[in-house]
């Protein structure tokens, strides 16, 4: 019989440590504040999921998690900074669709698209709403629809920037509903909504969470949205299947990533904080009274999950005729 070789006994003793040291990770962190970085401005769906979700992971772990706005060039400021933030767990992404668009809308990216960023949970996935004015005078889908294809190019759709979500959003709107839209780019669609509210553009394609707030405050006036189902908080509001636009069903995820390096049992903790707060009962009503649907997805999963969608929207942005800068 032989015994164990010095070279294998060292290799288990390696092993043996490497699976404590990331126990150890895991159950130390965090261990100082931990900051959530939103590339687009305040007021917008993508910062509103980033707040609840830091005031939630505050109350469960006891430390500080905190939202910090960088804002520019389509979310890819934001994005750049946390791809080149040390990856220790005290730096996270909260992106959204407009994410998956990047690699389509730019020639080149400061940090590698596919493995700079580590994809760590989706937490929500919300409709898109078609919004105008309260005092718009187009009061229903139809309505809008017959005049955007009497006078071509004439009105107006506002975004959180050339390249984001609500922009593209607005594209498929075009290519569904068979019209022509003017695009007014704002520097994130809490403002593109302001524009829509005050009357500078004609409507806005955002997510739901943005929407029903200036819906329910008499601001503005849903005529669409792009759920299976009416939501409950926009009674009145079609869907685009009633509308006879079947293929206009997008929406709009939110989620979470790390700097490329960070330890697994970080990724792995940060996870399960996150599905244990969205699938609490109060956060969980709170965003499905905005329209959203909680999915805490596992990495591995979400990681799939961000593949998919940036060769969808691709093909959306190839259709749309958007050029890359």
């Amino acid at each position: 019989m032989h015994s164990p070789s010095l070279t294998c006994i060292l290799a288990g003793a390696a092993l043996a440590l490497s699976a404590t040291s990331a126990a150890a990770q895991a159950t130390t962190w965090p261990d100082k504040p931990v900051r959530l970085v939103v590339p687009y401005s305040p007021s917008g769906t993508t910062d509103y999921a980033a707040r609840q979700i830091a005031q939630k992971l505050t109350e469960q772990t006891g430390k500080s998690f905190y939202v910090e706005n960088k804002v520019g060039a389509s979310g890819t400021i934001g994005s750049d900074l946390v791809a080149k933030a040390a990856p220790d767990g005290s730096t996270f992404l909260i992106n959204d669709t407009t994410y998956a668009m990047l690699p389509h809308l730019f020639k080149k990216l400061p940090w590698d698209h596919a493995t700079g960023l580590v994809p760590v949970t989706r937490i929500v996935d919300t409709p898109l709403v078609v919004v105008v004015g309260a005092n718009s005078p187009y009061q229903t889908m139809q309505e809008l629809l017959d005049a955007a294809r009497k006078n071509p190019d004439k009105l107006t759709f506002g975004s959180g920037g050339m390249g984001s979500s609500s922009h593209l959003g607005g594209e498929l709107l075009r290519q569904h509903g068979r019209i022509s839209l003017t695009h007014v780019p704002y520097k994130g669609a809490g403002e593109a909504m302001l524009g829509v509210i005050s009357g500078q553009v004609d409507l806005v394609v955002t997510a739901a969470p943005t929407a029903i707030p200036q819906v329910k405050g008499g601001k503005g006036r849903a005529l669409l949205v792009t759920s299976p189902q009416r939501l409950a908080a926009l009674p009145d509001a079609p869907t685009s299947a009633q509308l006879g636009l079947k293929d206009f069903t997008a929406t709009n995820w939110f989620g979470i990533a790390a700097p490329k390096g960070t330890p697994q049992a970080i990724i792995d903790r940060m996870q399960a904080e996150v599905k244990k707060a969205v699938e609490s009962p109060d956060l969980a009503k709170r965003f499905a009274d905005q329209g959203a649907e909680v999915g805490a997805m596992a990495p591995a999963d979400f990681q799939k999950y961000v593949r998919s969608q940036t060769e969808d929207w691709g093909r959306v942005i190839k259709a749309a005729g958007v050029q890359a800068e």
